[in-house]
């Protein structure tokens, strides 16, 4: 796939709220996942098993989510990036809403990098 198809299958799995299938078909099994340095939890993980173990980690901490969404992504060359928000209840911290920027870089058809700020 191209990038552009690989944002598009993307764009069309996250309205559905379909992560588990984002991450099993579009993600390449050597994948990395960069969080900002101020974030909580794994901060880089390389490769599926650790990826999916950050995103564990963070489901761990979230209560209950109240909404999320994510914006028809933009693509350039290689990447593509998209915003990405949530509104959510976190254990021993409330509730809170948050907007990232996410970027994405594909190579031979797979997200090889996930990267976000916020």
């Amino acid at each position: 796939m191209t990038t552009k198809e690989v944002a598009k299958e993307f764009y069309t799995l996250a309205q559905q709220g379909n992560w588990e299938k984002i991450q099993n078909e579009l993600y390449s099994k050597e994948a990395k996942s960069i969080e900002p340095p101020h974030s909580q939890g794994l901060k880089t993980a390389v490769g599926m098993e650790q990826i999916k173990e950050k995103g564990k980690q963070w489901q761990e901490m979230v209560e209950e989510t109240h909404s999320g969404f994510c914006n028809e992504p933009q693509v350039a060359g290689n990447y593509f990036t998209c915003v990405m928000g949530f509104d959510a209840t976190f254990k021993k911290q409330g509730r809170m809403s948050q907007e990232e920027i996410a970027l994405y870089e594909v190579k031979d058809g797979k997200i090889v990098l996930e990267q976000f700020f916020y």
